[in-house]
Order: C-alpha cells, then structure tokens, then sequence
C-alpha cells in the first residue's frame, strides 16, 4: 500500500476534521439541540459539561488549532464517558454501546500524539 503513502499527511488531517466534526455535533445535539434530540441536558450536569466540551473542543480540533491539548482533553472525555456510561452495562463495547467512546478515545489520544497535520490552523501558525 505504499501508493497511499504520499497522502499521509493529508488523511491525517482529514481524519482530525472528521472526527472533530463528528465530536462536535455531538456537542450541538446537547448544547444547541440540533438536530431535534428532545429534552435537552440540564445546565451544569455531567451530559452539559460534555456537551460544552464536545462543542467547543470539538470545533477546535475540527479546524486544526491548539489541536494536541483539545484532543488530549477529548480523548480523557471519551475515556471517562467509557467507564461511567458504557462499562457497568457489561464487558463488550458491542454490547454496551461504548464502541464509539473507545474509538474516540484512541483517536483523540492519537491526535493529540500526532497533532493536526498540515492542513490545519496549527500548521499555519507554526
């Protein structure tokens, strides 16, 4: 697969937009209630907090600024939404519904590793 290889550094960027999309309307369901969730979080619970840190940090990541410590954030979030959600309803992410906290999870922690990538506003600033 060394045909892709030139394109590394542009999928890593991609998949930091994606996922800081993704984290984001998360973030906009809880927060802004869009798309339509129904009742939305109480202000100052532990869904609101995450919800603020999904739509603020998520937005960060997304655009590619002050990325390595937003997803090291992100990537703590995804963590402890793991094990205080997803982890007393059973041992198997597939069963307990956590795959996408996990996923998240490593991630986040890879980009915070790895950083934006060159199409980001981090890159510009360097």
């Amino acid at each position: 697969m060394t045909m892709l290889k030139p394109y590394q550094p542009y999928l890593h960027s991609l998949l930091r937009a994606i996922a800081g999309l993704v984290i984001f309307s998360y973030g906009t369901q809880k927060i802004l209630g869009f798309p339509a969730s129904g009742a939305m979080p109480p202000a100052g619970s532990l869904s609101w907090i995450a919800g603020v840190l999904e739509l603020t940090l998520g937005f960060l990541v997304m655009i590619g600024l002050w990325t390595r410590l937003s997803a090291f954030v992100l990537s703590g979030l995804m963590a402890f939404a793991y094990f205080i959600a997803h982890a007393p309803q059973g041992f198997y992410p597939a069963q307990n519904g956590g795959v996408a906290a996990i996923l998240f999870c490593f991630v986040f922690l890879y980009l915070a590793s790895a950083g934006a990538g060159p199409v980001a506003l981090d890159a510009k600033r360097a």
